[in-house]
């Protein structure tokens, strides 16, 4: 003869087991999503898995820029006197030539765009601007190298003769949040993006002032001033 918990006392037990496994699922499922998480890496941040980043870091390299994932070796003797900005660089650093010589509306337009951008907690940085023909040159062959080919580098790099980095007539603007915030309001100061593939390159057109900016070339291949 064995001995039997009363009817009542099983029902209770069992009603106490089921609420246990409602209440320990989800936190099970919480506590895997959690250690998941953990085990990312600390840069992959939502930041860095963004189009944009992704092809500035790709366009960083192709300008060998020290630091940038796959960057060529430094370029020696080229430095800011030919346009090399460095890290931090802004819109409003007259002693660095790379946005000195900027052509002076492109630089005024920058620099209104830049204050009223800093109201909204976002900071411009110069990731290049003027650049003198030795030095564009040297991107270019540097992109050669890193593409395999003239005709793919030429989606990135222009030639001295056609780059309108060369005139200071382009600017190339970071980090993400600042691209981001001209695309949303640079019409306003003129400022646009001239290339798809190039959320960070911006150039003058006062027309979009009140016309807005003007249809983007998908890259500097479609761009009939690169056909000189």
């Amino acid at each position: 003869m064995t001995n039997s918990a009363p009817a009542g006392t099983t029902i209770y037990r069992s009603r106490r087991r089921i609420r246990w496994i409602r209440v320990a699922g989800p936190l099970v499922v919480i506590a895997a999503i959690a250690a998941a998480l953990g085990a990312l890496p600390a840069s992959m941040s939502s930041t860095a898995l963004t189009p944009t980043a992704v092809l500035r870091s790709d366009h960083r390299a192709a300008l060998g820029e020290p630091g940038a994932p796959g960057a060529l070796p430094d370029r020696g003797a080229l430095g800011e006197a030919d346009g090399a900005v460095p890290d931090g660089t802004s819109v409003f650093d007259d002693g660095v030539p790379g946005v000195a010589n900027l052509e002076s509306d492109l630089l005024g337009a920058l620099r209104e765009a830049a204050t009223d951008a800093e109201r909204d907690g976002v900071e411009f940085v110069v990731d290049s601007g003027w650049r003198s023909r030795a030095y564009q040159e040297d991107l270019l062959q540097d992109a050669i190298s890193k593409y395999g080919s003239e005709a793919e580098a030429a989606r990135w790099v222009a030639t001295p003769d056609t780059s309108p980095h060369v005139s200071g007539d382009a600017v190339d603007i970071g980090p993400s949040d600042a691209a981001e915030w001209l695309s949303d309001h640079g019409a306003q100061y003129g400022l646009c993006q001239i290339y798809a593939n190039e959320p960070w390159h911006y150039e003058l057109r006062p027309e979009a002032v009140d016309q807005g900016c003007p249809a983007m070339y998908a890259d500097p291949t479609h761009d009939p001033r690169m056909e000189q």
